[in-house]
């Protein structure tokens, strides 16, 4: 009876292994736990991941104990690489953001963009430019071609967007009327003949008056006398100098744009007028 004792005894000394086990298996997942809720220190953790696979050694097995898992299944080494790639990751966004604020190329980049477009606005303006001065020539030299040039005024914008040729009122209507004058009209025809070589070009008729208020006659105001005679103009350019009627505009600017002081005969004689405006840009 003695032995039969000893012997159940003895089979009983392994027990606390498994006890062991489950509970290493309790602080594994413990630690674990404590591990996903924590801020990672990549240093520190590398330094524990090391030391306990040398001390125990309980990642080697990882992929076949929990399958092919996109983590676990390298043990270790993959749980190194997470570290590692969040250390990675930080470090890198913190060089885009220093490169954007601290690179001195990226200054010297912008201010080349900036250069680059001041440069090519002032080509354009430059173009601009020349193409209205040479415009301007060509108006002249057919001036004098036709003489009109003493009948005419012929100028350029000063943002040289357009040249101008400008009409006496008193030549081209009577005094009150949108009609135009016979004794106007060899002279209306010969400045057709000019705008005839830009007729691929913009051209705007605009009409003026004074500030003297009509009174009585058919048009109620100023307003309604300068945009009569400017489509009267307008009418003769296409019916009579076969002039396209898409790049042709008749405006009325009444007395909105005077030239001339309207507090004087001379000014207000000045100020009633057609103008034609012919554009640079097709």
């Amino acid at each position: 009876m003695a032995r039969k004792k000893q012997a159940e005894e003895k089979a009983d000394t392994g027990g606390w292994i498994n006890t062991f086990a489950d509970l290493m298996n309790l602080l594994l997942c413990f630690f674990v736990l404590l591990f996903s809720m924590s801020t990672v220190d990549a240093d520190k953790y590398e330094q524990l991941v090391t030391s306990m696979t040398e001390s125990i050694n309980i990642f080697d097995k990882g992929g076949d104990a929990i399958s092919d898992g996109a983590f676990v299944s390298s043990g270790t080494d993959q749980l190194v690489s997470i570290s590692e790639y969040f250390n990675e990751f930080e470090n890198t966004g913190e060089n885009v953001d220093s490169s954007i604020t601290n690179d001195p190329s990226q200054s010297g980049q912008n201010n080349t963009s900036q250069t680059s477009l001041e440069d090519a606005k002032q080509a354009i303006e430059k173009d601009q430019k020349q193409r209205t001065q040479e415009l301007y020539g060509e108006v002249m030299d057919e001036a004098r071609n036709k003489n009109v040039e003493d009948q005419i005024q012929v100028k350029q914008d000063k943002n040289f967007q357009y040249v101008q040729i400008s009409l006496n009122g008193a030549i081209l209507f009577d005094s009150g009327e949108a009609d135009i004058k016979k004794s106007a009209l060899p002279l209306l025809s010969r400045v057709g003949d000019i705008l005839q070589k830009y007729d691929a070009h913009m051209i705007k008729i605009e009409g003026h008056t004074d500030n003297v208020p009509i009174s009585g006659g058919q048009y109620k105001n100023n307003m309604w006398l300068s945009t009569a005679r400017a489509t009267n103009v307008f009418d003769y350019l296409v019916s009579k100098k076969g002039l396209t009627p898409k790049t042709l505009e008749a405006t009325g600017r009444s007395k909105y744009d005077p030239v001339g002081d309207n507090d004087t005969k001379t000014g207000r004689a000045q100020n009633r007028r057609v103008e034609l405006k012919i554009y640079t840009d097709k």
